[in-house]
């Protein structure tokens, strides 16, 4: 596995390097097969130290956790147990997967834009109707089943995944509703 051990404006020493390699990769290689690749982003907020990684595995999904603690190896060994965690919940269904799967997850490039935000307490109208786009980036849209998409969800923490279903074209997304329920959005694949 290869990996990216970084810290925004702080120096991360060749002791902490690693022991990073060494708790992340027994948990990973404990539960996942082949991971590819891991990044793990050091930075300091305040008195807190935060910690932030990103698993990559071979079969395209991603594991992502963070936690934040007053000593740097604290927060990375937090990181590290929410990680762990997340990748026992999952290691059945990851397993399963890797075996029906032989190729890896295909994915599909897209362009993703952040839009500058509407200040509310500007009263003026708009000059035009054209949002101001603030960042332009590269992403890439994996095509998962149903529930490949559920599970990434999970595993990445995030609140909504597009995703491009296999053996359709057209584009979906998953999302977790206020009731706590994963909602699914899969529109009407005509001719």
């Amino acid at each position: 596995m290869r990996y990216q051990i970084s810290g925004r404006q702080i120096d991360i020493g060749d002791a902490l390097q690693t022991h990073v390699k060494d708790c992340l990769g027994v948990a990973v290689d404990k539960y996942a097969e082949r991971p590819t690749d891991a990044t793990v982003i050091f930075s300091k907020i305040a008195h807190e130290f935060s910690c932030e990684a990103t698993v990559h595995l071979s079969t395209g999904l991603t594991a992502q956790a963070s936690a934040r603690a007053t000593e740097i190896y604290a927060a990375f060994d937090q990181c590290c147990e929410k990680m762990e965690k997340q990748l026992r919940r999952y290691k059945r269904r990851l397993k399963d997967h890797h075996k029906e799967r032989s190729q890896p997850v295909e994915l599909f490039g897209a362009s993703s834009y952040i839009l500058a935000a509407h200040d509310q307490g500007d009263e003026t109208e708009p000059d035009s109707l054209q949002p101001i786009i603030v960042a332009e980036m590269e992403t890439r849209i994996p095509a998962l089943s149903v529930g490949e998409a559920v599970m990434q969800m999970e595993l990445a923490g995030a609140p909504v995944l597009v995703f491009r279903k296999e053996g359709q074209n057209g584009v979906n997304v998953v999302y977790r509703r206020e009731d706590g329920n994963i909602g699914w959005i899969d529109p009407a694949n005509e001719a």
